[in-house]
């Protein structure tokens, strides 16, 4: 339903428009204060707030209220007054969750050329545009030179540092901390659960691979968790719920961590996925909930090492897999190690990857 002109009523708590498109906004007063953006309430030099909404009464309420060529005029009781552009008050809200669909059957990530990522604005919105929709995409024509995923940063923003190796080096390693560093299969996972914040994105970087096998297993972990609550969501509640605790260490570190498998936000979306069947620590038995969490973690299991949900490729030398890994889960197949595998990953966060695709589009090139 549209209207010939705005339509704005008031009450004890706030404000009412119904805009020409039909559009409602509902401004509590206590908002409409908060969000004044005169230079008053503003640090002008950074658009912050310097208003701190205590120095006014919880009940306030304008003295007067006006909408005039699609601007909302208040003043308030002590004089103060404020004006908001409608078009802002009509964007408050928006939805900038990431967007996301169950990968198709037979998916392979989209491959892009290494050096036009790096060098052509457009390109590489394309390419974090499938990145941030998909969650995994694989950079081709790489350097086989060790430390090349330091030249991502412009594109991914800085490498997140952890315990271990600023960049690591998986090869096989008779010494090595983890099974990532012998020839055995590598089921799905994702990196550093043992975090309380897990990195959120990984780049693995293939610079020799001369064995026979090996071959690059990825999950869509958060298809598998829609279709789990689909199915069983008292399972899927459980893991959200069930304390887990995950542990990786050396000799020289420990990084120790307890949280649910499963994160969600505020509204119920599926936001996280701490998944590792290497680094997860033993269950309190005696927990009341154990039994019923090992049920829903069995069948998590088995979905997750379901072949039908894993997308599998070689990447070959200079080819850079890089994965979104608070969704996707990744592994490898066991290999003959006659010849060298050698790889380099490293981490990266997402946040930092939505703010360099946000500049492309500001740019006009996204």
């Amino acid at each position: 339903m549209t209207v010939s002109k705005p339509q704005i009523q008031r009450d004890k708590d706030g404000i009412q428009i119904v805009w020409e498109s039909g559009r409602h906004s509902s401004l509590p007063h206590l908002w409409l204060r908060d969000n004044c953006g005169c230079s008053d309430c503003r640090i002008a030099q950074t658009s912050e707030k310097k208003f701190i909404l205590a120095d006014v009464p919880v009940d306030l309420e304008p003295s007067t209220v006006d909408l005039v060529d699609d601007r909302l005029n208040i003043v308030w009781p002590d004089g103060h007054q404020s004006s908001y552009d409608g078009a802002m008050l009509r964007s408050v809200g928006a939805d900038r969750s990431v967007t996301w669909s169950p990968w198709p059957a037979q998916f392979v990530p989209q491959r892009f050329d290494f050096r036009r990522f790096l060098s052509d604005d457009r390109k590489a919105a394309e390419c974090l545009r499938e990145f941030r929709d998909k969650g995994a995409i694989i950079l081709t024509e790489a350097p086989i030179a060790s430390g090349t995923l330091e030249e991502l940063a412009p594109r991914l923003g800085p490498i997140r540092e952890l315990l271990f190796d600023r960049i690591h080096d998986v090869e096989v390693d008779p010494s090595g901390y983890n099974v990532a560093h012998t020839a055995l299969p590598l089921p799905p996972h994702n990196d550093f659960a043992s975090y309380t914040w897990p990195p959120s994105v990984q780049a693995l970087h293939m610079l020799e691979n001369e064995t026979t096998g090996g071959e690059s297993i990825i999950v869509d972990g958060w298809a598998v968790l829609a279709a789990l609550r689909e199915d069983y969501p008292h399972y899927f509640d459980v893991l959200c719920r069930m304390p887990v605790p995950f542990r990786e260490f050396d000799d020289n570190n420990e990084t120790f961590a307890v949280a649910p498998i499963v994160r969600c936000d505020v509204d119920g979306n599926i936001a996280g996925f701490r998944f590792s069947n290497q680094l997860m620590q033993t269950v309190d038995p005696n927990d009341a909930r154990t039994s019923e969490f090992y049920r829903a973690y069995h069948e998590l299991c088995r979905r997750v090492t379901d072949p039908a949900a894993r997308s599998c490729f070689r990447l070959d030398s200079g080819e850079i897999l890089i994965v979104f890994a608070h969704r996707v889960l990744h592994g490898r197949d066991a290999f003959e190690p006659t010849g060298r595998r050698y790889l380099q990953d490293a981490y990266f966060e997402f946040d930092n990857v939505k703010n360099h695709l946000f500049v492309l589009q500001q740019k006009g090139v996204a």
